[in-house]
């Protein structure tokens, strides 16, 4: 019996050993002081990214929106406490270990900042990628696009898929995801919840 049971530890050992080691290595990603802030060329370049969306833009909101994009990302890594990659952070939210920082919170918070400086030639937009992959978990982000375009046109705003760095993208040339509007991914769920449920469940 003992024998068995030494087995069964060898086995235990060789199996969590690889998962605490990746856990330790994805746990010091970051000194004490976190991710860091975007550098002047970092928020230049993504001032280029939203003028380049259309000729009516205004060069100062251009400049506001990409400012704000990456000095309100490090806010919110401070506010959600980021030392650690996303699926890692995600886990220690859900334990209740973390206050904020899943993917939909970055979205959120991004968006409402945004929202707050009342641009009049720029528009945010929310997009849902995974919804209908059952191998991956959904993603959210924020999209910033000119005024009177759709979210397609825009330039994704993604601060949670490196862990606290902002990652930004044209939509289109966004490699890592399928982006569709958040209120078609919300109202095609909505659809159906009916289909099993019925009205009780809304």
């Amino acid at each position: 019996m003992q024998a068995k049971d030494g087995s069964v530890m060898r086995y235990l050992k060789l199996f969590l050993l690889p998962i605490m080691l990746l856990l330790a290595a994805c746990g010091a990603s970051f000194g004490p002081e976190g991710p860091p802030l975007g550098t002047r060329d970092e928020v230049a370049a993504l001032e280029r990214g939203i003028l380049a969306l259309g000729p009516d833009i205004d060069p100062a909101e251009a400049a506001r929106a990409a400012e704000i994009a990456y000095a309100y990302t490090r806010v919110l890594a401070d506010e959600y406490e980021i030392s650690d990659p996303p699926l890692v952070h995600n886990t220690k939210v859900n334990m209740g270990i973390r206050p904020r920082g899943l993917c939909w919170h970055w979205a959120e918070d991004i968006e409402t900042r945004l929202n707050g400086e009342d641009f009049e030639t720029l528009t945010l937009h929310r997009a849902i990628a995974n919804s209908d992959n059952p191998f991956r978990i959904d993603h959210s982000t924020a999209i910033v696009s000119a005024k009177g375009e759709t979210f397609d046109e825009g330039i994704v705003l993604d601060p949670w898929r490196f862990g606290g760095f902002l990652f930004w993208s044209p939509v289109k040339e966004d490699a890592d995801y399928i982006w569709i509007e958040r209120s078609l991914v919300l109202e095609r769920k909505r659809e159906l919840l009916l289909r099993r449920y019925g009205e009780a469940v809304l």
